[in-house]
């Protein structure tokens, strides 16, 4: 059997087809299937595709039915460029195609000498007909004209489309775009929602009627279809007075002869391309995301990824949703709740037309409570407005039984930060800004209020530094009168009770910058999102929320680009010079050790940082930091002016002179010191005996 298996593959081996002869069968096996699938295509290009006598019957039933419905002036099916209509018991009519136009009668003749193209006419014929035979009751309303109906008040002004019966622009009064007079949180052909309807056998699309306007006011609306046989259905806009809010109402009667009592529930889909309304458009890609708030009072508030995509498919209750970015929102409110939804963000290619122009492409798909024996089974708040704190916070008085947390809308830091921010930061600017129109004056202000705060405790740090550089001499002389290792802990304790005598601390300096990190880095979170900021000039900056640029230039520089830009703000110059005169002030108030010769260079380097990091942030968060500086120095020398030498030096005689009384933590700091005392004696006895 070996012998046989063996001769076997050394016959195929040896006289089987070689690499090249296994390529050439490939290349002619390639070369008839190209030929086939060309001649199968010639073949259904020539075969001329016919209308039957069922299909033209099928269209006039279509259209007779139309023409029955007495809510129609006119019958016909008008979609997807397919135009027909009855003219006595004849069709008439034409396909519009991209480059090509049919005549019906011409369709029907079947002699077209461009067969591809007349096939692709009957196709468009039979799938328009396909969806006025699906739609049912709403199949009259597939076709129509659009009409645009204009609501507004002090705020916002709207605009409400008859084709789909959804909202297709929103304007706010208060604010503008980069690049157009007013942001808009709606676009036309940028912003799509619709409600899907649904029985046992069909889906309807509102997104593909035609509704009928009644405009009840300047601020109300009402979009309606009339199914016939005494069956309604349409969406009530209600605009609150002068508020962001507008009121969307689903409104219906008769509709369980349409929609089964059993269908409990309706879909809903919303797409939105958001555009960009802000000259740099870094941070408003990085805070612009699908914001959701679970149901319930105690229901927290999430948010798709900000950069990169993300799917979420979220199984539990909503109240809310959202398509959110830096400074403004479109927040659709259920009365009820949302049953579960899917998110869907992305984020444009670098280098395309719609990076340029747009921050995400963002899709919701999600479900409602429904009955159709209800007059108005569903009702929205839609908040199209700015993510403005005050404002935001008091939208709850439209949800009197659950805690919106539309602030939440506001990236605001951490708990502890975010406290700051909404407990301190926001109500002391929020009530400066009633009095003060200049937002650089109140910058000023706000950052003086909170030195003042901050005061005593900074005092008393401050001269605790300046007699930690008084002592440095002496604590110099005892790292000299103790320079071995084993000496660490005696020298420890003369240190220490040299502070102890002088009444300083090697920590004091600390606590200053302890006690301000919370509120330096609740104010890092709070300018970006400050809205009140935007647009508005200080000195040579035209825009507090954004960089105030005083060079730019259209190269990348390696590495940085990213988070320096292509530019220099001036407050982050002048932020980081003075950052720069504060570390040599500190360094030279400070006891600098031989053992820590890195320690300079790179405080000094921290300021180089920053200046890399924040060049492309809010001018007016560099322009709080600069003043920050500036108050702490002037703090620093004032306090030195307090401090003297000799009367440091005079409370260390006196303190020496009195009667020495342990604090516990030098009687521990006495006891470690014997502990390792012994230690290192018994060591030195171990050693004895190995060497002997």
């Amino acid at each position: 059997m070996l012998l046989m298996c063996a001769v076997i593959f050394g016959y195929m081996y040896f006289f089987g087809p070689s690499e090249a002869d296994m390529a050439e069968q490939q290349r002619q096996r390639d070369s008839i299937a190209a030929v086939q699938q060309q001649s199968k295509q010639l073949a259904g290009a020539s075969a001329i595709d016919v209308l039957s006598a069922d299909e033209v019957q099928q269209i006039k039933n279509v259209l007779l039915t139309m023409a029955s419905d007495s809510t129609r002036s006119q019958a016909g099916i008008d979609r997807d460029g397919v135009h027909l209509a009855m003219n006595g018991n004849s069709l008439v009519g034409s396909i519009a195609l991209a480059d090509t136009t049919f005549d019906f009668d011409e369709v029907l003749a079947a002699t077209s000498s461009t067969p591809a193209l007349h096939n692709q006419a009957v196709a468009a014929v039979r799938k328009a007909t396909e969806s006025y035979l699906k739609n049912g009751s709403f199949a009259n309303f597939l076709s129509g004209s659009e009409q645009i109906v204009k609501l507004h008040n002090d705020s916002i002004q709207l605009e409400v489309s008859t084709k789909g019966g959804a909202i297709t622009r929103a304007q706010l009064k208060a604010y503008k775009a980069f690049n157009a007079p007013m942001v808009e949180v709606f676009t036309p052909g940028e912003n799509e929602y619709s409600f899907t309807l649904s029985n046992n056998t069909q889906r309807f699309e509102t997104k593909d009627f035609y509704f009928k306007p009644e405009q009840v006011s300047d601020s109300c609306v009402v979009m309606s279809l009339d199914l016939g046989g005494g069956a309604k259905w349409g969406l009530r806009y209600t605009l609150v007075p002068g508020s962001y809010m507008v009121r969307m109402e689903m409104e219906q009667s008769g509709m369980n002869s349409i929609i089964p009592i059993n269908i409990n529930s309706v879909d809903f889909t919303w797409h939105q391309k958001m555009a960009r309304h802000e000259e740099g458009k870094m941070f408003e890609e990085r805070n612009s995301g699908i914001y959701y708030k679970y149901y319930g009072d105690g229901g927290d508030v999430e948010n798709t990824s900000e950069s990169g995509n993300d799917d979420k498919d979220i199984k539990d209750k909503l109240k809310w949703i959202s398509t959110k970015n830096q400074f403004f929102s479109a927040v659709l409110i259920a009365d009820s709740l949302f049953s579960g939804a899917q998110l869907t963000s992305r984020e444009f290619e670098k280098g395309t037309d719609d990076y340029q122009s747009y921050l995400k492409d963002m899709s919701i798909r999600t479900s409602i409570p429904y009955a159709s024996d209800k007059e108005r089974p569903a009702s929205f708040y839609f908040y199209l407005g700015p993510n403005r704190y005050p404002t935001l916070s008091a939208m709850d008085q439209y949800s009197p039984k659950e805690d919106l947390k539309l602030t939440k809308l506001i990236p605001l830091g951490w708990k502890l930060f975010r406290w700051i921010n909404t407990g301190i930061i926001i109500p002391v600017f929020t009530w400066l800004g009633k009095f003060i129109g200049n937002y650089g004056i109140i910058i000023l202000i706000l950052t003086i209020l909170l030195k003042l705060v901050l005061s005593p405790l900074t005092f008393k740090s401050y001269i605790s530094q300046a007699k930690m550089r008084i002592l440095a001499p002496d604590i110099a002389a005892i790292n000299e009168q103790y320079p071995n290792q084993e000496d660490a802990l005696k020298k420890q304790q003369k240190t220490m009770e040299l502070y102890s005598l002088a009444g300083a601390s090697p920590f004091g300096g600390c606590l200053p910058m302890l006690l301000q990190m919370p509120i330096l880095i609740a104010m890092f979170t709070f300018f970006p999102s400050c809205i009140e900021l935007r647009g508005q000039a200080f000195l040579w900056a035209k825009d507090l929320s954004a960089p105030d640029k005083i060079i730019e230039w259209t190269g990348q520089i390696p590495f940085i680009t990213n988070y320096f830009g292509n530019h220099i703000s001036l407050f982050c110059l002048l932020m980081t010079v003075t950052n720069i005169g504060y570390t040599y002030l500190t360094m030279q108030s400070q006891n600098q050790q031989q053992s820590m010769p890195g320690m300079k260079w790179m405080m000094y380097l921290m300021p180089i940082m920053f200046l890399v990091f924040f060049n492309n942030y809010a001018s007016g968060l560099s322009y709080y930091y600069f003043i920050s500086l500036l108050i702490t120095i002037a703090q620093t020398y004032l306090c030195r002016a307090f401090v003297s030498e000799d009367k440091v030096r005079a409370t260390i005689a006196a303190n020496r002179a009195k009667p020495k009384k342990k604090s516990g933590f030098m009687a521990r700091l006495e006891e470690a010191q014997r502990q390792q005392q012994a230690m290192l004696r018994e060591q030195e006895r171990r050693k004895g005996k190995n060497r002997r």
